[in-house]
């Protein structure tokens, strides 16, 4: 992606968590350090996250928690070294704006 400029994209504020997890492939840990996400699985209300440093954890599924909280604001303090994060995608997840009254719904596509 060099020479490419990264437009600005708008998700809807209370997008489904899940959903919204799995576009972005992004964690952000209590620590403040972003993780990237290997495998996603949701599993009913619960979720199998593993990052790309080898963590395995399970989230549940909650618009108000600190991580949702953390990923619409863009809060974290470092990417994770282990994860190796390209500059490409956190420029792009600083370009993502959330916005209550416009944007897009990342609703799943039905064939």
């Amino acid at each position: 992606m060099a020479g490419k400029t990264i437009k600005d994209k708008y998700i809807r504020k209370q997008v489904d968590f899940f959903t919204l997890v799995e576009k972005i492939k992004l964690w952000p840990s209590r620590s403040g350090m972003l993780h990237g996400i290997k495998t996603f699985t949701a599993k009913g209300s619960l979720a199998e996250i593993t990052t790309h440093c080898n963590k395995t954890f399970t989230v549940r599924h909650s618009r108000r928690s600190r991580a949702a909280r953390w990923l619409r604001n863009k809060w974290y303090f470092q990417s994770c070294k282990k994860c190796n994060i390209p500059e490409w995608k956190i420029t792009k997840y600083k370009k993502t704006h959330f916005d209550q009254h416009r944007g897009s719904l990342l609703r799943k596509e039905t064939n």
